[in-house]
């Protein structure tokens, strides 16, 4: 079926080819990755549109002795295919399979792991030195694109490297977007460079610019690569590239084709999505009514305003939505300044991403007391994304914040009333949801009180306590059992007014949470139960003390035991020894 693809396993094999060859043995490996794409959903356009420089890079470096690192690492699916992994390329993302992002354990060609942004530049100069002082003569590359350039961790890097001898080649794969377009400034004066003589912020930094060039054309990469290799100092290959590239529909519209999900590569038809309602629909849905009624209602968001729900909203209101690119930390803070001046910011990030921003989050918004709402999207599992995508720590590390109020909606009804309440309160205010379908049929009658449980059903033998959306799996289980339910909306405060009737009644307790059990809402109540001398038995389910994996929600959920029969097997095996 392919011409050289087929004889290539390893670098040592690419190197075989002639230069001639390389431009169809790049066509050849997007041809693969679309066929296994097309069928197994995962980021497309990022590795279309680097996979010249993915082929000139092996095929110039003796890697993995000379170290190369992806950012972001979604890529690196060429990389992959071309390190010993193409007969492995069927599970990429898949349930023990292939993760879709470099992982050091997965491969030695994979240096570093790389799922979040801006972390490749601090990766490889620590590399550089370390190697310095151990007399080895490695190469060391970091290829930086997607806009994880504008990250401040990425000028905290350069700013590092510019002021060493370091011989490392840092190459910015400049495509103008990211997930979304990118933004700011620098991009804009990216965009203004045609030319090496144009150039002066990278110099100013102490590094040899070299740019900019067409990622496209494998004799100009080979070239930048010759003589930049002569260059033994900090420098920069600045290239353009077309994400998407090689690949009509996924060129035309990058933003859809970043990660498609499952489509027909002949026709580049996708295959009709879900139209259920998300809670990322339901948010974005519901700040569009918020924004209408008051004009002191803004939203932040560091460069997730399609995959948060954001994008209808940005369009009706685009004076007071700012995407503010890769940029976390400046995000929340940028959120606490505007609510210093009496508006009420709501700042729409990734539960993973939000940890980025985690110190922000206490001394510049906790500290303050400052009302900032944070709608944290992707909590718990989020599917074949993997370990560095998963959300399940952001109650436990906001826990343990003061002023921090803590809400996990069950349904769509909690979730608009959260909204509601977080407007009429005047302190830093965290709502945390999962993507995932909604159920739009409320599964409590009872309105959400700020601070207070909802007594879902009551009953004898013992007392099940919910947080969160695991609700939803909980209902058809308990609802026929003579046992009581109590759903907390609200993980921070706690209602220990109703957790201490509970203490009084029931002398076994199960507690119910998708997320990490250190620190989580089931430790609040065993610590809240110690510290009231209770006697009883609590068992907490929660993730364990452990980085899961990729796979389905449903894989990992039984993985970790939170599946529906896993949680019915643990509430059946209490509920008949009580």
């Amino acid at each position: 079926m392919y011409k050289f693809l087929n004889d290539i396993e390893f670098p040592s094999d690419l190197r075989q080819l002639s230069p001639e060859s390389l431009p169809i043995l790049a066509q050849e490996a997007r041809d693969f990755i679309l066929e296994v794409l097309a069928t197994k959903p995962g980021h497309l356009g990022a590795s279309l549109g680097v996979m010249e420089l993915t082929i000139a890079l092996h095929y110039y470096f003796d890697t993995p002795q000379d170290i190369l690192v992806w950012d972001v690492g979604h890529q690196a699916y060429g990389h992959k295919l071309f390190t010993g992994r193409k007969n492995d390329f069927e599970t990429l993302r898949q349930w023990n399979g292939m993760s879709g992002f470099p992982v050091r354990g997965e491969s030695k060609y994979d240096a570093f792991g790389v799922g979040h942004s801006s972390t490749s530049i601090s990766a490889i100069v620590g590399m550089a030195l370390a190697n310095k002082i151990q007399q080895r003569n490695n190469k060391h590359i970091a290829v930086i694109g997607d806009a994880s350039i504008v990250s401040g961790m990425a000028f905290e890097g350069l700013n590092h490297l510019g002021a060493t001898n370091l011989d490392v080649l840092i190459i910015l794969n400049d495509n103008n977007i990211g997930i979304d377009p990118a933004v700011g400034a620098l991009q804009k004066h990216f965009n203004a460079i045609e030319n090496q003589s144009e150039e002066a912020f990278f110099q100013a930094l102490g590094l040899h610019y070299h740019g900019v060039i067409d990622g496209h054309d494998f004799t100009e990469i080979l070239n930048a690569f010759e003589s930049l290799e002569k260059i033994k100092k900090p420098k920069l290959l600045h290239i353009r590239t077309i994400k998407g590239k090689g690949y009509d529909k996924a060129e035309k519209d990058q933003i859809l084709w970043h990660s498609p999900g499952k489509f027909d590569k002949i026709t580049g038809e996708i295959l009709p999505k879900s139209e259920k309602l998300t809670f990322p629909k339901l948010v974005g849905n519901s700040l569009i009514e918020i924004f209408k009624k008051s004009e002191k209602v803004v939203t932040v968001t560091p460069a997730m305003p399609t995959g948060s729900g954001l994008v209808d909203l940005m369009h009706f209101f685009p004076e007071r939505v700012w995407d503010v690119g890769i940029a976390e930390q400046h995000a929340v803070t940028l959120s606490a300044g505007l609510a210093t001046q009496g508006l009420k910011p709501f700042c729409v990030i990734y539960s993973t991403f939000l940890q980025r921003a985690y110190d922000q989050v206490i001394h510049d918004v906790a500290l303050q007391n400052l009302p900032v709402v944070f709608l944290i999207d992707r909590a718990g599992f989020v599917g074949s994304d993997g370990a560095t995508h998963h959300g399940y720590f952001d109650i436990s590390f906001l826990n343990s914040i003061p002023h921090m109020v803590v809400a996990c909606p069950a349904d769509a009804a909690e979730m608009q009333d959260l909204l509601q309440i977080s407007l009429q309160t005047n302190q830093p205010f965290a709502i945390r949801y999962p993507k995932i379908e909604i159920l739009e049929e409320d599964l409590f009658s009872q309105n959400t009180v700020f601070g207070k449980v909802k007594n879902i059903q009551k009953g004898k033998k013992l007392a099940v306590l919910s947080t969160g959306y695991i609700a939803q799996t909980l209902k058809p289980i308990v609802q026929n059992l003579n046992l009581s339910w109590y759903h907390f909306p609200f993980v921070k405060p706690l209602d220990i007014v109703a957790l201490e009737e509970i203490f009084n009644q029931y002398s076994h307790i199960i507690t119910f949470e998708n997320g990490i059990e250190n620190g989580g809402f089931g430790n609040s109540i065993l610590n809240f139960a110690n510290k009231n001398n209770y006697k009883g038995k609590i068992e907490i389910v929660a993730y364990p003390d452990k980085f899961v994996e990729h796979g389905s929600n449903r894989e990992l959920d039984a993985f970790v035991g939170m599946d529906s029969e896993s949680v019915k097997e643990k509430i059946h095996n209490l509920y008949f020894d009580t």
